[in-house]
């Protein structure tokens, strides 16, 4: 019964959120309320619930502050020069700006933190987005690929559990997996790549006045019954395409073509779009003169921040603090900034809040431990040689649904006891367990993809329905390029 509980509230929840049936927060409270007094919870439900929760207050206030801290630093304009330069290195080719993203993303995620890689992913990034006009799931989508498919090194966490949990050096587990790893960076450069294209055909359809029609041979503008300040992607995507009548080729209707090689052009010419944006180059919000200071702070944020030295709650409490007294100094405008940001942070530390139900229930009721050993005892004794094959396509979903902890320290062992009867040895289980990580950072579990989908403003269920099944893709080749290289075998 527990596990028929444990797949049906998974699948209720799943189907809810990503059919906007019900927001996220809702979801996580009202499914697994109902399936746990189902489960025989009682009276005992709310004890279990918050047990859960003690666990995630100090993660609901890094992200607190850390929406608070990184917003201010957008507002006063820390980023906007590199929001510049990013835009004269990559153009304004959304194939590029995407594959931009996700390089960012992977060179991040080597200091093995989530939530780092987001709050710089995003910081940087999303102002671009916006400035282009771009779909910001695609950036979460692009950020959450790499950062889940760096998240197999070694000191990143899941592959020290596996290790530990068997009792094996981290080295014995990741060294051979590094083949996988480069495949499956592979794989998340293609969909970056890809999504791209498809940001560039859609801007091209939604505003071809701007971008210029999909169907011209070069990607560009056509210059029929076009007029002065008409963009498009120009060849070779270094920057935008302007029709006037001066500078240009003679074209059909009197019209002129200019390739401008400099993207700050657009820049230029769009800035005055941007106004009810937090990309205004004119916003009152803006700080120059305060630049160095930002800079400064931020920088030694970064530095506490991977250094690891004071909790990171802590760090982003004083820094936002310090921020607003410095950028803000009257009362009335530090009391505007917090308002400012006040939709962000009550949606993140909401679905923080509300996840400890979902997690209270799987560990309070049994389920979590009901259906890892029902998974173990349905596999067939004739697939004893696939062990490792279906601990890697089972680590996709059970990863998903439950901590790395239960995963790792609970079903693994059990998995890895059972594949030793076919000689299959633990190094080969663990490297096989941590091939669904990719799938696994996508989970509202993970406190780490709550603050990107809220920092990007995104859905969660928006952003499940785009990086789902190309994380479930990236976790399958992992797995097929550890198999074809040996580094997991079949006994």
């Amino acid at each position: 019964m527990l596990v028929l509980l444990g797949f049906a509230m998974s699948a209720v929840f799943m189907v809810l959120i990503m059919t906007k049936k019900l927001t996220p927060v809702l979801a996580l409270i009202i499914v697994p309320t109902i399936f746990g007094l189902f489960a025989g919870a009682g009276l005992g439900i709310g004890t279990m619930v918050l047990d859960s929760m003690k666990s995630m207050t100090s993660t609901a206030a890094l992200l607190m502050f850390a929406i608070i801290y990184f917003g201010l630093m957008i507002d006063v304009g820390l980023f906007d020069p590199l929001v510049r330069f990013i835009l004269r290195k990559l153009g304004n080719d959304p194939a590029k700006v995407v594959l931009g993203t996700a390089i960012l993303a992977a060179a991040v995620s080597l200091d093995g933190d989530g939530s780092t890689t987001f709050i710089l992913t995003t910081a940087a990034m999303l102002p671009v987005y916006l400035r282009l006009k771009m779909s910001p799931v695609v950036l979460t989508c692009v950020a959450g690929l790499a950062n889940g498919t760096m998240n197999i090194l070694p000191w990143g966490g899941p592959t020290a559990r596996a290790a530990t949990a068997l009792k094996i050096s981290v080295s014995e587990v990741f060294v051979p997996m590094i083949p996988s790893l480069i495949a499956g960076l592979v794989v998340v450069f293609v969909f970056a790549w890809l999504l791209g294209l498809q940001e560039r055909n859609r801007l091209r359809s939604a505003a071809p006045e701007i971008w210029g029609p999909a169907d011209t041979p070069d990607g560009g503008a056509s210059t029929r019954g076009t007029g002065a300040g008409r963009f498009g992607f120009g060849r070779k995507g270094r920057g935008p395409r302007a029709a006037g009548p001066a500078g240009g080729t003679a074209a059909a209707g009197g019209s002129s073509v200019a390739i401008l090689d400099r993207t700050d052009d657009l820049v230029d010419e769009r800035d005055s779009a941007m106004a009810d944006t937090a990309l205004d180059p004119n916003r009152a919000t803006l700080r120059p003169r305060l630049q160095w200071f930002n800079l400064g702070l931020t920088v030694a944020i970064m530095v506490l921040l991977v250094a690891d030295l004071v909790p990171l709650p802590f760090v982003f409490m004083v820094g936002s603090a310090f921020a607003l007294l410095v950028n803000f100094p009257k009362l009335k405008d530090q009391g505007a900034q917090l308002i400012a940001h006040a939709p962000s942070i009550v949606a993140v530390v909401s679905m923080v809040m509300a996840a400890a139900v979902l997690t209270g229930v799987l560990n309070g009721t049994g389920m979590v431990k009901a259906m890892s050993t029902w998974l173990v005892q349905i596999i067939p004794a004739d697939m004893g040689p696939l062990m490792a094959v279906i601990t890697g396509v089972l680590s996709i979903p059970m990863t998903f649904f439950m901590s790395n902890d239960a995963f790792y320290f609970g079903v693994l062992p059990v998995l890895s006891e059972t594949a030793a009867h076919y000689g299959i040895s633990a190094a080969e289980m663990a490297r096989a367990s941590i091939t669904g990580q990719p799938f696994h950072l996508q989970s509202p579990l993970v406190p780490a993809i709550l603050l990107l989908v809220s920092l990007a403003k995104v859905d969660l269920g928006d952003h499940h329905k785009k990086v789902l099944w190309r994380t479930a893709v990236v976790s399958l080749v992992m797995l097929g390029v550890g198999v074809a290289t040996g580094a997991i075998g079949i006994g």
